[in-house]
């Protein structure tokens, strides 16, 4: 017959914690505080060392050089000739001239997706608009 072993009573009870303090704060890794030290002490050292190795025509040197000086752009800045949308045949027209200008590449997908969204939000809002009127007129005439 096994016996079920007891903790000792001293253990830690279910649901405590070894250090109900914490790490103390401010407090760092060892590891981190050491590479933090040498990256301040030799910052400028590597940093002209990678732009030697780019200008010297080391291509991922190059590649980290110009990915700190121009990270690439998320989005661009888009004109768009858009007819005015306070209409359902305004909001009809916008999504047919975000169509046409993807279709002649004035526009990429992703940006035409994103001026789509913004025209629908438009047409949410004047069908809200509209059917707030008609409750309010159906609520005059009772």
């Amino acid at each position: 017959m096994t016996e079920k072993r007891k903790a000792p009573p001293h253990a830690w009870k279910p649901g405590q914690s070894g250090n109900p303090k914490g790490k103390a704060a401010g407090s760092r890794n060892k590891a981190t505080a050491m590479v933090l030290n040498l990256m301040e002490t030799g910052a400028r050292e590597i940093t002209d060392a990678v732009i030697t190795a780019a200008k010297g025509g080391d291509l991922t040197a190059a590649r980290m050089v110009l990915d700190r000086l121009a990270p690439p752009a998320k989005e661009r800045p888009v004109s768009l000739d858009m007819p005015d949308t306070g209409t359902a045949a305004g909001v009809s027209a916008a999504q047919e001239a975000i169509l046409q200008a993807v279709a002649t590449g004035e526009l990429f997908p992703g940006e035409a997706a994103t001026l789509a969204g913004i025209v629908e939000g438009r047409r949410r809002a004047l069908e809200t608009q509209e059917l707030e009127q008609r409750i309010a007129a159906l609520e005059t005439r009772t």
